[in-house]
């Protein structure tokens, strides 16, 4: 999330903070808010704000993010989809794990693309309000245009022809669901537009009677999954959106799979990146997250050469001159300094809110953030770069919730850090486990502060 000192949070609203603060105490990453806690990344703002205004006017992006377990490239890829958003960009996330989201089966990565499709004004699945916001479009351009009443139907028609006979020489199928959805809604069948709508979101197991009645036949599969996905970035831009942000988190997650499998994931996303780059998706900014493994690694990109050429990115120099707009850009991680800076910001950000904001401040002052950000590391090991989820989770959850709620509470005296392995993901358990391999437990790490 951050790698320099801390940044004390401007004036912002309670919702806002509230969001953030929630999602700490959980030990996850916010959905939004994430400007209050992003220092420490202006080095990658010029470079991605550029490319995120040429995606806008009609280009389109690829990005490789890495970075080791904890390193923030959640906190990342949420930043910049925020920033997104705020150009008015449709944004999705997607995760992608052998058994729910395989990555070689791009019908499946389209479908969860449009169930977590979110806008600045819907949350996901915004896929139905854009829909609905494209026909009005058309009607306005229509009625712009001349047309009447009785001509209205007719003259969508026409723009919808216009506007998607690029997509419909890749996918007829796209323009026909549409059809189908609006004849449904136009004949107050409700039951029949939301099966047609969630076929033209890549569901399986349509009704048939709705296919019928819409025209289309059997399920998305991979290849009509391109051009489905071509379709939503022309409805997209067509109901007023810039563009669609995407991102495919934790691809580093292939290096386990089949072999057979891995190799049609990894020549899927070369596939992708080769649409992108051709500028067959105008308005798409596509990014990836995975580890050094899983770039560098025999089990990872380097296993597909033509993929591996795609991504080549010179990380041999000093990371402070790295190139923001290089097709992969890395994530330099926490160290300590930074970890106790992100731990004030959170502090001073909490005492805004608290009933006696002098008392959260003084009571955990910097050096007890300090204190506290050295226990939380060593009791993974040392290992800085994967304590920050955790670290923020304790402070907020069970330090300033505590001095901010008992007048009496203070940590020094009445609080001792306790990890215990259910509360910590596989990467940190496996390093707390061998911190404590001389311990009674290997799941219940105590130390004192």
């Amino acid at each position: 999330m951050s790698t320099t000192g801390p940044q004390r949070p401007a004036q912002v609203s309670a919702a806002r903070r509230r969001t953030v603060i929630d999602a700490l105490r959980r030990g996850a990453v916010p959905d939004s808010g994430l400007d209050l806690l992003a220092t420490g990344l202006d080095r990658f703002e010029a470079a991605l704000d550029a490319e995120l205004d040429a995606v806008a006017s009609g280009g389109s992006v690829f990005k490789a993010v890495r970075g080791e377990y904890g390193s923030g490239k959640t906190f990342f890829t949420r930043w910049l989809g925020e920033r997104a958003k705020r150009r008015n960009f449709a944004v999705a996330e997607i995760q992608i794990s052998e058994n729910e989201t395989p990555l070689h089966k791009l019908e499946t990565v389209y479908r969860r693309l449009t169930e977590r499709l979110t806008t600045s004004s819907f949350p996901p699945s915004a896929l139905r309000p854009v829909v609905d916001a494209w026909f009005y479009a058309l009607e306005e351009d229509a009625l712009a245009a001349g047309a009447t009443a009785e001509e209205l139907p007719g003259e969508v028609e026409k723009l919808l022809v216009a506007r998607l006979a690029e997509v419909s020489r890749h996918a007829p199928s796209f323009a026909t669901a549409l059809r189908g959805y609006r004849a449904a809604l136009a004949a107050d069948d409700e039951a029949t537009a939301a099966a047609v709508l969630a076929w033209l979101g890549g569901q399986p197991h349509v009704a048939a009677s709705a296919r019928r009645s819409a025209g289309v036949r059997g399920d998305l599969d991979h290849f009509g999954a391109l051009g489905f996905l071509q379709g939503l970035l022309t409805v997209l831009r067509d109901s007023g959106h810039t563009g669609l942000f995407v991102v495919l988190d934790e691809v580093e997650t292939l290096q386990r799979v089949r072999s057979d499998a891995r190799d049609k994931a990894l020549n899927a996303l070369r596939q992708l990146i080769d649409e992108v780059h051709s500028g067959r998706f105008p308005g798409l900014y596509l990014v990836i997250t995975g580890t050094p493994a899983f770039y560098d690694g025999q089990q990872g990109v380097q296993r597909l050469a033509p993929l591996a050429q795609r991504l080549a990115t010179d990380f041999t120099t000093d990371p402070r001159f790295d190139n923001p707009r290089a097709v992969q850009i890395r994530l330099p991680g926490f160290n300590q300094e930074s970890l106790v800076g992100l731990g004030l910001t959170i502090r001073d950000l909490y005492a805004k809110a608290a009933e006696i904001p002098e008392r959260v401040r003084n009571v955990v002052d910097d050096a007890y953030v300090a204190d506290l950000a050295v226990a939380v590391g060593g009791s993974l090991g040392g290992k800085v770069g994967v304590a920050p989820r955790l670290f923020l989770k304790k402070l907020v959850g069970e330090v300033l919730d505590r001095v901010d709620q008992f007048g009496d509470f203070d940590p020094r005296q009445h609080y001792r850090l306790t990890v215990v392995g259910s509360e910590l993901t596989d990467i940190e358990r496996n390093l707390a486990t061998a911190v404590s391999a001389d311990s009674a437990s290997a799941d219940d790490i105590d130390l004192e502060l």
